[in-house]
């Protein structure tokens, strides 16, 4: 975090000098204050499928497994990050977790293909691990014969997100808890053949 905040201080500027204040400071970070209206929906879409279409077997188990392009435009305003939490909803034990990305700093405007599998990404953010186990993306993978829907959820932060890579979905649930702007959701599907 301390590379990160070093970083956001160079850069300079009104925006990046509130996202030190907010997510950077010593001791506990400063809590930026959050309308209590709901969340405001904005878009994300992805280049690799059509939102309710099928994922392609490249992004899945049966492929090369690597994450799929996303990307959106303007998000609410006063977005300091951004967080993406992909997970499916029709898991037997229920919503299972297959990749978390947070702190994308907030002029991102997309996530790029085959997003290495390393808890701080050369392209931006840090990342969480999944319920396989693994840090990064692990793609769609269900029973043979099943249909699952996968959700690609994208949140616009009001600060940057005060956890270290490799965080678990329930603490990054936890510390974006009263500061999510406005979310975006893109859901893909994907079924594998069943057996003989």
């Amino acid at each position: 975090m301390a590379k990160l905040c070093l970083q956001l201080a160079l850069v300079g500027g009104l925006v990046v000098a509130a996202a030190v204040a907010a997510g950077c400071g010593g001791g506990s970070p400063a809590r930026t204050r959050v309308p209590a209206a709901s969340p405001v929906e904005f878009e994300t879409t992805s280049e690799a499928f059509a939102p309710g279409g099928e994922i392609p077997p490249v992004h899945t188990c049966d492929g090369e497994n690597s994450s799929p392009p996303l990307s959106w435009p303007e998000p609410p305003p006063r977005a300091l990050s951004f967080a993406v939490i992909m997970d499916d909803p029709d898991a037997p034990g229920g919503a299972f977790t297959h990749w978390l990305l947070y702190n994308l700093l907030n002029w991102t405007r997309d996530v790029p293909e085959a997003l290495e599998k390393v808890k701080q990404p050369a392209s931006g953010g840090f990342q969480g691990v999944n319920d396989f186990g693994d840090i990064g993306y692990g793609g769609p993978c269900p029973p043979p014969g099943e249909s699952h829907r996968y959700r690609f959820t994208v949140y616009a932060v009001a600060r940057l997100i005060n956890l270290q890579p490799g965080a678990s979905k329930e603490e990054l649930q936890s510390a974006m808890a009263g500061q999510i702007l406005g979310q975006a959701e893109l859901v893909g599907t994907y079924a594998r053949p069943a057996g003989p």
